[in-house]
């Protein structure tokens, strides 16, 4: 896998589009100004926590035994899941009944887990795993998701007032479309992988 397409999976899973409904929801109640420095501070959080987990989570794999062709495999489904997701959102209430609006909110709910959320993590523990002589572009590549998916959080009450509702969810299922397609090529590779070994052993 190349940055590019790595950093395209990553962005996708970070699913900024998506998020934009309920970071606008938490944050109903912040002043604007403040509000785009509310999302940076827990974009930047975010960071360090998805960075950690590119670096040291491999680790906990390995002190769990869990295999590379299982990562896989286990990998392509989360992803595939989580696009169906995108697709075919469920009709829930708003974000606005997690948080009263009265408290600023602190790592918890949006850096935790609507960034760095158990998928991301998942899936760069994967990449970890996969290609450990490559971490630095896996580094770089999430950090180019990142970025991207910190300009359309920052742009969030832009975005919703010209694309409106519908605009950003037909945005989210083309995504959910996209990631459908890689998710089932990490699916494959996860299985060509343990077919492989299989056989070798």
């Amino acid at each position: 896998m190349s940055i590019y397409s790595a950093a395209i999976t990553l962005f996708l899973v970070l699913d900024p589009l998506g998020n934009i409904p309920v970071f606008l929801g938490v944050l109903g109640n912040v002043d604007p100004r403040r509000r785009r420095a509310i999302i940076l501070r827990e974009m930047v959080i975010a960071l360090v926590i998805l960075s950690a987990f590119l670096f040291f989570g491999k680790y906990i794999l390995r002190g769990m035994n869990i295999s590379q062709p299982a990562l896989s495999i286990g990998g392509g489904i989360v992803l595939f899941l989580i696009a169906l997701r995108m697709i075919f959102p469920r009709r829930s209430g708003t974000a606005d009944s997690e948080t009263d609006g009265e408290e600023e909110p602190l790592i918890v709910p949006l850096a935790i887990p609507l960034i760095a959320g158990p998928s991301a993590m998942a899936t760069l523990i994967l990449f970890s795993t996969q290609a450990p002589d490559r971490l630095g572009e896996w580094m770089v590549a999430l950090v180019v998701a990142w970025l991207a998916a910190a300009l359309v959080l920052l742009s969030a009450d832009f975005l919703r007032r010209v694309l409106g509702r519908r605009g950003l969810a037909a945005l989210e299922r083309l995504m959910g479309m996209i990631l459908i397609t890689m998710s089932v090529q990490m699916l494959l590779s996860g299985i060509e992988m343990f077919v492989s070994t299989g056989f070798a052993a």
